[in-house]
């Protein structure tokens, strides 16, 4: 039973490969052609970059079908585009440019061509097989005899029905041929998406590219995460000698004082003893401030949702925290993620002129993903110089991503995903 549930799903599965092969695979390829032809008048400047994406899209779709349904994975082999792209026309132009120079976006419309021809001649077997069994039987209930009369007769594969024992032969081959159906259909599936997979997977040229530019980037990520470690213990030490260190030296020199004077001008010791009390309780909120800065306590010990729940009562407006994690990430993971969302959140509050913020933290796909929201005025731009840029190394670190939508007037979403797993 479990072996004919899988042909019958494969069989549908077959169906609608077939016919969103065909329509779709036909609309992108004509539409993809005619707008990179037009890029010489002008116009496909501005439509190509839609065009492609929606066959990137349309293939990216694919890719998801195949894993789910077969089990085929297919690599994403796009390049990746910088986030600094220029607005206008000029940027327009600039994301033309790159579509048509990777050459992954030339496979793709070598796949649609493929995926009108071959790919629905493949995937409709799979629905053929289980579907062409009911006109074997009707052949054989005696509609054979009308057709007989009207046109001679009419063939079922390789029979040529003219009588009921021609009609009963094809109701038998159509029997065959449906337990064909419950044996190869899962596999007409699976090669259709393999068929997807020769043309949509990145060839070893462009693998070797995109390890090239992986090594690349853990490059530069690596000397980001060593001068961000220097800047760091630089920090800590400023700190450190000129608050903590200098209040406990002040308070060093009042208790000498005292000591001295104790015996002599007692009111006075009384009035330096105050202030030294008054010290050491500086000194110790700067250490305990000093200590937060490095590593919240309590990130060490109830985990990302809550420190950032805490880290959000202390912003003067409302920030609503929605937090879906089943376990805990590294805590390295979980450090560089607490203070891209805290450093993200001062932009808000500092720049943004936000009334409401809103963070969003989940798990999903083997990526930490987190959205910090706000209804300020917009305009936030990743860039040399930008707050935004040192969160985006932070997390490079971590071969984690950064990605901004802010335009003009608000709202503005600040997107961070982290390669990792709970625990």
């Amino acid at each position: 039973m479990t072996r004919l549930k899988d042909a019958v799903i494969a069989g549908a599965q077959g169906l609608w490969l077939t016919i969103v092969s065909l329509v779709g695979s036909i609309v992108l390829f004509v539409f993809a052609v005619l707008s990179i032809a037009f890029i010489l008048l002008g116009i496909g400047l501005l439509t190509t970059p839609a065009v492609l994406a929606a066959v990137r899209a349309y293939a990216g779709a694919q890719r998801a079908r195949a894993a789910a349904w077969s089990g085929v994975t297919i690599p994403d082999p796009y390049r990746a585009y910088p986030a600094d792209l220029r607005p206008g026309l000029t940027g327009q132009v600039e994301r033309c440019t790159r579509l048509l120079k990777d050459p992954a976006t030339w496979r793709d419309l070598q796949w649609l061509l493929v995926n009108m021809t071959a790919g629905p001649v493949v995937a409709v077997f799979a629905p053929a097989l289980m579907l062409y069994m009911l006109y074997g039987w009707v052949l054989a209930l005696g509609v054979w005899k009308p057709i007989h009369s009207a046109a001679g007769g009419d063939w079922y594969a390789f029979i040529h029905v003219t009588s009921q024992s021609t009609a009963n032969q094809a109701a038998a081959l159509g029997v065959g041929f449906f337990l064909l159906g419950v044996l190869v259909n899962p596999g007409l599936v699976r090669a259709h998406f393999l068929l997807s997979r020769v043309f949509l997977a990145p060839t070893p040229a462009m693998r070797e590219r995109q390890l090239a530019l992986r090594v690349d980037r853990l490059t530069e990520t690596r000397h980001d995460a060593v001068d961000n470690s220097a800047a760091e213990l630089r920090r800590i030490e400023r700190d450190l000698h000129d608050g903590a260190q200098a209040r406990l030296v002040a308070m060093g020199m009042d208790l000498g004082t005292v000591e001295a004077m104790i015996e002599t001008d007692p009111a006075k010791a009384k009035e330096l003893i105050a202030k030294a009390r008054q010290n050491s309780g500086e000194a110790l909120t700067e250490l305990r401030d000093l200590v937060r800065g490095i590593h919240p306590p309590v990130l060490a010990e109830r985990g990302l949702g809550d420190a950032v729940k805490a880290l959000a009562l202390r912003l003067p407006l409302p920030v609503e925290v929605t937090v879906e994690l089943t376990g805990r990430a590294g805590a390295p993971v979980e450090s560089a993620a607490y203070f891209a969302v805290s450093e993200t959140l001062t932009n808000a509050v500092k720049h943004a002129g936000a009334e409401r913020v809103w963070v969003d933290m989940h798990h999903a796909e083997g990526m930490l993903r987190i959205a910090v929201t706000d209804d300020g005025k917009g305009g936030a731009r990743l860039g040399a110089g930008s707050g935004l840029a040192g969160i985006e190394r932070r997390l490079g670190t971590f071969d984690g991503v950064l990605a901004v939508s802010s335009p003009a007037g608000g709202p503005t979403m600040v997107t961070m995903e982290i390669p990792c797993e709970l625990s």
